[in-house]
C-alpha cells in the first residue's frame, strides 16, 4: 500500500473543501486534497446554479402569463420542456466546468482519488491503495439529499432535487415532500413550467421562516398559486403505470392516493460524516454522530481535526461554506494556534415568489436570547406603492431590535426584492446599526426599500414605548 506523508490532509472537494486547501497553502503547509466523487460544488453540479437556471425559465414563463394584468397580451404561450433542460444542463456544465477547471490547477501530487476513512487521529486509509498520514485534517465532506428507504424501494421514479437536472424533458407531474427552500423553489418552477405539481408539507413551516405572522403571510401567498398541502405526509409510494401511486394523510387521519410521474424528496439533507471512520479519532460528537466543534474556530474539541461547510450540519448555503473552509484551513495550517475567524451575519433567501429572506437573528431565536427584551415592526406589501406598480403586491417584513440600545438585531420577510433587502439589513446587523442610524440612512421614492423604512418607523416607535417589565415573549414557540 501507497503511504503519502503531508501536513494538512482536506477530505473533500466541495466549496470548503477547495477553500480550505488553499486556505492551508497559504498558511504555508503542504497540503493534500482527497476527493472520493466527482469535482464540482453542490453549488454549481446539483444546487444553487442548476436550480437558478430553472427559476429564470419559469420566470419568464409566468412574466407571460401575468402580462394581461397590465394590458399586455401575449399570444399563445407554449413551453418546450426540452429546450428548458438542454439550457438547464448546459449552463449548469459551464459552471460546473470552471470549478473543475479550477481544481485541474492544483499540482497534481496535491490531489488524491478515494474515500478517505479514519484509521487514527493522525491516519487516513484511501479505499485500498494509499495510507495518508498527516498532522492536521478538514472534514469538508459534504452533505447527501434525504430519500426515506421506504419511498426509494418504490423505484427510480422517487427522486432527490439532484436528479431533477439531469432531466431531458419536463414531466407530467411531481409530488414535492417538504416546503423547506428546495421544495418551494423547484416546486413553483415546475408548477410556472407547466408540470402538475402537488406539495406535501408535515407541518405548516415555510423555508427558513420562523416569525408566525410571517409564516401565516407566506402559507396564504403560496396557496394562491400552489397546491400546497400544509400538516399532510406522505405515508406510502407504490409503482403504478409509467410513474407512481403516492398516498397522503392529513391532520385529521384521511387519507387520499394519486399518481405523479415522480415523488421529489426535499426533505433535508443528511452530512456525509458516518463513513469516515469517526470512531477511530477520538472525537466527541453530537446524537446525529456529527463531530463537536467551535464554530468560531471550525476546531473539533481540542484536536488537530477541523470541520467545515455541509458536512458540521450548521448552515448547509455556499457562502457559509467558503467561510468555514477558510477558518479551517487557516486554523489547520497554524494549529495548535487557532484563533477565531470572521462569522458573518446569518442571511437566507429562498429563490420563490414572493422571495424569502431571513437575515441577522430570527424570531424563535430572539424568543430565547432576547425574551421580552426585543421590539418588533412591520410593513405589510399589499399598498406599498412600488410593489403595487410591479404588481407584485404581497407580503410582510418584520424587524426586530433591542429595546434601550436601539440595536437592529434581524428581520424576518417574504415579498418582492427580498434578495436585495436581504442583503442591506444583514449588512445592517453586522455593522451594528440602530435603528435611529438607519433610519438616518437615505431612501429614494418609488423604491420597495420605501416599505423598509416603513418598518423600521414602527420598530422606531415601539422601541420609543419600551415595556416597563421585561415581559413573556408573546407566541415564540416554532411553527408547526
Amino acid at each position: 500500500m501507497k503511504i503519502i506523508r503531508t501536513e494538512v490532509a482536506v477530505i473533500g472537494a466541495g466549496t470548503a473543501g477547495m477553500t480550505g486547501y488553499r486556505a492551508a497553502k497559504a498558511g504555508g503547509k503542504r497540503t493534500l486534497l482527497i476527493e472520493s466523487n466527482v469535482y464540482g460544488t453542490t453549488c454549481a453540479r446539483v444546487g444553487c446554479m442548476p436550480s437558478k437556471l430553472l427559476i429564470s425559465a419559469a420566470d419568464a414563463a409566468h412574466m407571460l402569463q401575468a402580462a394581461s394584468g397590465f394590458g399586455v397580451h401575449a399570444g399563445e404561450v407554449r413551453i418546450d420542456g426540452m429546450a428548458v433542460m438542454a439550457r438547464v444542463r448546459s449552463e449548469r456544465d459551464r459552471f460546473v466546468g470552471f470549478v473543475v477547471e479550477s481544481v485541474d490547477g492544483y499540482p497534481a501530487e496535491d490531489k488524491l482519488h478515494g474515500h478517505a476513512r479514519f484509521l487514527s487521529p493522525t491516519q487516513l486509509q484511501i479505499d485500498a491503495h494509499t495510507l495518508v498520514e498527516a498532522e492536521r485534517f478538514v472534514i469538508a465532506t459534504g452533505s447527501t439529499p434525504i430519500v426515506p428507504d421506504e419511498w426509494r424501494a418504490a423505484g427510480e421514479r422517487v427522486i432527490s432535487s439532484d436528479a431533477v437536472f439531469d432531466w431531458d424533458d419536463l414531466p407530467a407531474s411531481v409530488a414535492v415532500a417538504g416546503t423547506g427552500v428546495i421544495g418551494l423553489e423547484l416546486g413553483q418552477a415546475l408548477h410556472r413550467l407547466g408540470v402538475r405539481v402537488t406539495i406535501f408539507g408535515r407541518g405548516g413551516s415555510v423555508a427558513q421562516l420562523s416569525d408566525p405572522a410571517v409564516l401565516d403571510v407566506a402559507r396564504s401567498a403560496l396557496l394562491e398559486e400552489l397546491d400546497v398541502r400544509f400538516k399532510t405526509k406522505v405515508v406510502n409510494v407504490a409503482p403504478q403505470g409509467d410513474g407512481l401511486a403516492v398516498t397522503s394523510e392529513d391532520a385529521n387521519g384521511d387519507q387520499h392516493t394519486e399518481h405523479f410521474s415522480y415523488l421529489l424528496s426535499a426533505v433535508g439533507r443528511r452530512p456525509n460524516v458516518h463513513q469516515l471512520g469517526l470512531e477511530n479519532t477520538g472525537l466527541k460528537r453530537d446524537h446525529h454522530g456529527i463531530p463537536v466543534y467551535d464554530k468560531q474556530t471550525m476546531q473539533c474539541g481540542d484536536s488537530a481535526i477541523f470541520i467545515a461547510g455541509d458536512a458540521n450540519d450548521e448552515r448547509p448555503q455556499l457562502p457559509e461554506a467558503a467561510d468555514h473552509g477558510r477558518i479551517a484551513g487557516e486554523n489547520a495550517a497554524r494549529y495548535p494556534d487557532v484563533k477565531p475567524g470572521l462569522r458573518r451575519t446569518p442571511l437566507a433567501i429562498t429563490f420563490s415568489e414572493p422571495q424569502i429572506a431571513t437575515m441577522g437573528s430570527g424570531y424563535s431565536a430572539l424568543c430565547v436570547t432576547h425574551a421580552g427584551r426585543f421590539a418588533v415592526g412591520q410593513v405589510s406589501f399589499h399598498n406599498q406603492g412600488r410593489s403595487r406598480v410591479m404588481l407584485q403586491n404581497k407580503g410582510m417584513l418584520r424587524v426586530y431590535a433591542e429595546y434601550h440600545t436601539g440595536r437592529f438585531l434581524g428581520a424576518e420577510m417574504i415579498g418582492p426584492r427580498a434578495e436585495n433587502i436581504g442583503h442591506l439589513l444583514a449588512w445592517a446587523v453586522q455593522a451594528g446599526l440602530t435603528v435611529e442610524a438607519m433610519l438616518d440612512m437615505p431612501f429614494y421614492h418609488p423604491v420597495v426599500e420605501e416599505g423598509v423604512r416603513t418598518a423600521l418607523r414602527d420598530l422606531a416607535h415601539h422601541l420609543e414605548n419600551a415595556p416597563a417589565h421585561d415581559g413573556p415573549c408573546v407566541d415564540c414557540t416554532p411553527a408547526p
